[in-house]
């Protein structure tokens, strides 16, 4: 199947998500993506919680996460889509401003597949979120299986 990965932005930050949805499309992604403003939408669309749009069923998905956030913080995501047997194959991609080594290494010992640290200077987040953009057409990513709701 070689049908791209739905892009899950996970940012509270309106305006950093619109530079990341730009900047993944100035680097030729035609992936669908989807933003999420807070921790517990994402989570309630990934678990088929709630009234809103539900993850469909064996479709690829892969998740640019941001630690700080409202309602749940991106290390709770992280650590409920890696403890369920379903999610815990989706890769997760920290983007995030903190560069508190601590929190790099719990996001590993939690099984995020990369931590990105965004840079704090416009020129520089754009090229990175630009080369991300690169990296993520290369990406292999299994559909999420399970009984559709």
């Amino acid at each position: 199947m070689n049908t791209p990965p739905v892009i899950l932005i996970v940012e509270d930050d309106e305006g950093h998500a619109i530079l990341v949805r730009e900047n993944l499309e100035l680097a030729g992604l035609s992936n669908r993506i989807e933003h999420f403003g807070d921790g517990q939408a994402v989570l309630d669309f990934l678990f088929r919680h709630g009234r809103g749009a539900v993850r469909e069923h064996e479709q690829m998905y892969l998740v640019l996460l941001d630690i700080r956030m409202p309602k749940v913080d991106g290390i709770e995501v992280l650590r409920r889509i890696k403890a369920d047997p379903e999610l815990r194959k989706l890769p997760v991609i920290m983007l995030t401003t903190t560069d508190d080594m601590r929190e790099v290494e719990r996001c590993h010992e939690l099984g995020c597949s990369v931590y990105i640290q965004k840079p704090v200077d416009y020129d520089r987040f754009a090229e990175a979120i630009r080369r991300l953009g690169l990296f993520i057409t290369l990406l292999l990513v299994p559909p999420v299986n399970g009984v559709p709701a």
